[in-house]
């Protein structure tokens, strides 16, 4: 017996507990002694078995620390099975989260018994996989396909009570799961429960229909994700295949999962998430106290970033011109703790606490005790130094503050101040609440324990924080600004806008470019370049376009009209747009793009501009950059990211291509000189990763 599994004796019940801190991962200590302590019971005389978890889950799924490496015996299929083959009956009792292998773990038991607050549920599609043990054919058994279906091509989970409405456990209770599990097994003997192994159990009924819903509903939403789909093809082996066949196809399924670039994504993106916080310059720095946020501006940005720090249970004082404005905002906010509540995100008895927590006023002395200030007003310098003259004259000595500004220069903003060493940028998406990504912007005089503490937010809020240097749209929007480029030269050398979104949505991005502008407004990115007009380089290309569109007043979904006519939720090309681009495309030769080479265009625009930003390090790592696009840009996760999606294509070929384009637009296709580095060392951006780790 392995320490990571303990096998005792209460009277005829054996205990087997998973005792493998921090979560119970199922490595290869805890999957042997689950293999010994079913051997033990076996050969003594107790009458049931009752497996349990230490500490506050059950088992908490695969070992990270194994991934990558070389699978070692016993594989956890065969454990799963070896706990289900079991002459006497052995009792689960699920406590905390159950995904993914300690699910199927669960599922090789004859009973399951879920304490209050369990989970069950299968994530391995997040990783570009399906369950490996034993899921995909024992659950269906116990459930029928529909429970199956929704769960597993998902990567979702269920609650004890939606796990016995299922029929995924066989009861639900409180208190310790020990000593229920305990009571439960005890009770099972008194009545003669036999052994009621789930493989044994009839095939689910085959669905057609059903089958056909899901994988019509995946096509759509997957964007080329394989994984969902194949988690329905295992299920669908269910019906028709006994189980010793069904966990063999399972297995084929789940090891050529493994072996995709699709996986290797997922891997990728999975372990940034974890190391993307992990930042030398604040390691052993204490964050700054922070219990009360002001908020200057009541817009849609600055009312979803007071939101997002009211559901985090900060109290919030928001600043706004005028009572008018104010009440304005308290409303928006109150829609958005409302929208929380339905989506359940925040308990329907704590909305009325959680509102009180807002503070809507227009003067700035208000903020005096506030830890921090996030200034949300309008994208305009002089308007910025204004603000932060003011919250610097009101806030207390320690007070940091920040700005939400999308593209200017941050040390410029903190000039305006007697504290720049209290100044940071934190860049919100839109809307704040919801998504994901922070950009900490960190300016040249910011203390490190205030960067520390916009970390030390960011996680509070739920947001994963990325750390950006100081420079034109920071990480993601200055790449943005560079791959849109890319777009608008390919409408001048013959693609239409409808194309390139088709194509770029075809690569897994959940919109394209142009209805991107439609969705943020046509307005947004004339005022742009308006403010770049000034320092432009001659040689630079202008959508002149897209400068009239603004001018006949089609500023996207605002008004109606842009890239598209939108009609509700419907949109249609807008054909009025076509003599625009006609007239900026002059005597201009005129080629056509396949998918192919609209997607190979717009990602090598991506990556030349992501590898001069990390040349200037305005992104240390290249992790920095997958994070960046792929939680605040919706790039497709399964692609691990731009660097990631770089690595797996090859860096030389990418070159090549840029190097070709620069003939014909030497300006644009500049390549980047770290990308030529890397290419002539033979190395890739993922060796940066592990230099930086370092």
């Amino acid at each position: 017996m392995t320490e990571a599994v303990r096998y005792e004796r209460e009277g005829s019940v054996a205990v087997i507990t998973v005792a493998n801190p921090p979560v119970n991962a199922l490595g290869l200590a805890v999957r042997q002694g689950l293999w010994q302590a079913i051997d033990r019971f076996a050969e003594d005389d107790a009458e049931i078995a009752l497996i349990v978890g230490e500490g506050r889950l059950f088992i908490g799924g695969a070992d990270i620390s194994e991934f990558g490496k070389p699978p070692v015996e016993p594989y956890l299929p065969d454990v799963c099975t070896h706990i289900e083959r079991s002459t006497k009956p052995v009792v689960a009792a699920v406590h905390g989260p159950a995904l993914g292998g300690g699910c199927e773990v669960a599922l090789g038991a004859h009973y399951r018994l879920a304490i209050k607050g369990a989970q069950f549920g299968f994530p391995e599609v997040k990783l570009g996989l399906i369950p490996g043990a034993g899921g995909s054919q024992r659950m269906p058994r116990l459930t029928g396909v529909g429970p199956a279906l929704e769960m597993m091509p998902a990567g979702g989970s269920v609650t004890a009570d939606e796990a016995l409405e299922i029929g995924l456990v066989d009861r639900v209770a409180e208190g310790d799961a020990r000593e229920a599990g305990l009571a439960y097994a005890r009770e099972l003997l008194e009545s003669g429960a036999p052994v009621r192994a789930v493989g044994t159990l009839p095939r689910p009924a085959d669905d057609a229909a059903a089958f056909d819903a899901a994988r019509a509903l995946w096509q759509k939403k997957s964007r080329g994700e394989v994984a969902p789909l194949r988690a329905i093809d295992a299920i669908e082996a269910a019906t028709k295949m006994d189980l010793d066949e069904g966990v063999r196809e399972e297995r084929r399924i789940f090891l050529e999962l493994m072996e995709t670039p699709q996986r290797a994504g997922l891997i990728h993106a999975f372990f940034n998430d974890r190391k993307v916080a992990k930042l030398p310059e604040i390691e052993g720095i204490a964050p700054r106290n922070m219990a009360h946020v002001g908020v200057i501006g009541g817009g849609t940005m600055g009312a979803g970033i007071a939101t997002a720090c009211l559901l985090s249970g900060l109290s919030v004082t928001l600043i706004e011109r005028d009572a008018a404005a104010a009440d304005k905002a308290r409303g928006t906010i109150t829609a958005n703790l409302d929208a929380a509540v339905k989506r359940g995100k925040l308990p329907a008895d704590r909305r009325d606490a959680t509102l009180s927590q807002l503070s809507t006023v227009t003067d700035y002395a208000e903020l005096s005790d506030c830890d921090l200030a996030i200034e949300a007003v309008f994208e305009d310098m002089a308007v910025k130094h204004e603000v932060f003259a003011r919250l610097d004259a009101v806030m207390k000595p320690g007070a940091i503050l920040a700005t939400n500004t999308s593209y200017l220069d941050v040390n410029e903003i903190a000039a305006a101040t007697r504290r720049p060493s209290d100044v940071i940028g934190l860049h919100f998406f839109s809307p704040a609440h919801v998504m994901k990504l922070l950009e900490v912007v960190v300016a040249d005089a910011t203390a490190a324990d205030v960067t520390a503490t916009a970390f030390a937010l960011a996680k509070r809020l739920g947001k994963i924080a990325v750390r950006a240097g100081v420079c034109d749209g920071f990480i993601g929007n200055r790449m943005l600004a560079t791959y849109r480029g890319a777009a608008d030269r390919m409408i001048l050398d013959g693609a239409s806008p409808w194309e390139i979104d088709a194509a770029i949505k075809a690569f897994g991005l959940p919109m394209g470019p142009f209805e991107m502008s439609d969705l943020a407004g046509l307005d947004i990115g004339f005022m742009t370049r308006k403010r770049k007009a000034a320092t432009r380089d001659p040689r630079d290309v202008v959508p002149t376009w897209a400068d009239a569109m603004y001018h006949e007043g089609w500023l996207g979904q605002k008004t109606g009209q842009g890239y598209y006519v939108h009609e509700g939720r419907k949109a249609t090309p807008n054909e009025a747009v076509k003599p625009l681009i006609e007239a900026a495309r002059g005597d201009r030769p005129q080629r056509t793009f396949t998918p192919e080479e609209i997607q190979r265009v717009y990602m090598a625009a991506m990556v030349n501009e992501a590898a001069k930003v990390l040349g200037e390090e305005i992104a240390r790592r290249p992790l920095d950059v997958d994070v960046t696009l792929l939680y605040g840009y919706g790039f497709p996760r399964w692609r691990g990211g731009p660097m990631q999606w770089a690595d797996t294509v090859g860096l030389p070929a990418l070159l090549t291509d840029i190097n070709e384009w620069s003939k014909a637009d030497p300006y644009f296709w500049q390549p980047a000189p770290l990308l030529e580095q890397l290419v002539t060392e033979g190395r890739c951006f993922a060796d940066l990763n592990k230099e930086a780790a370092q």
